[in-house]
């Protein structure tokens, strides 16, 4: 029997803090005084303000999410410019981190994808903060699932594949994920692509 990686690590809870009625100038205050403070991350939409922890198993998760998506991309020679975790910012409305970011074609000031790898669930600006920023698609990896939304029509749409890549079959990148070693879950993961 393969172990999956959820087994191995034995995800633990994200702490999250959330505190509403702020103006951006507390939060840019509140924000300074966590820059030396590791494994924090705080977010900030239309008053509302969200701290989250980030543990070991969500790194471990965003890095293999990344890797997969690397080999999908070489494989199906797909133009790629990854922006990583980069602070995406309207200055007094919104700024926040996606865990992994994209843009295709050409490098454009706005991903057109922005992923996120959520232990814990229940953020009241999970989408808003997207949806301001115009981001055309976000997928978030939560309850061990990938979930994807799409923006039409200024609305995000929860659907079963992704718009940008039709043909990615997110279960199969998801059982990929899960495979407690690395290296066995690229192998397949490209082995199923090919």
């Amino acid at each position: 029997m393969t172990q999956t990686l959820e087994n191995s690590l034995n995800l633990p809870e994200e702490q999250r803090f959330f505190r509403g009625g702020l103006s951006w100038e507390k939060f840019k205050a509140i924000q300074a005084s966590f820059e030396n403070v590791p494994g924090v991350r705080l977010f900030y939409c239309q008053g509302v303000l969200e701290i989250v922890t980030i543990g070991k198993p969500h790194e471990t998760i965003k890095c293999l999410i990344a890797a997969l998506l690397v080999t999908y991309f070489e494989v199906k020679g797909i133009q790629f410019f990854p922006s990583g975790s980069f602070s995406q910012i309207i200055p007094e409305i919104v700024e926040y981190q996606a865990d992994l970011s994209y843009c295709f074609g050409t490098d454009k000031p706005v991903p057109d994808l922005c992923i996120e790898v959520v232990i814990t669930s229940g953020s009241p600006i999970k989408l808003q903060k997207y949806k301001l920023m115009q981001v055309p698609e976000v997928w978030f990896w939560e309850h061990s699932t990938f979930e994807v939304y799409c923006l039409r029509e200024q609305e995000y749409e929860k659907v079963v594949r992704s718009g940008l890549f039709s043909e990615l079959d997110l279960s199969w990148l998801n059982r990929c994920l899960l495979l407690s070693s690395p290296l066995e879950a690229i192998r397949d993961f490209r082995q199923g692509i090919q």
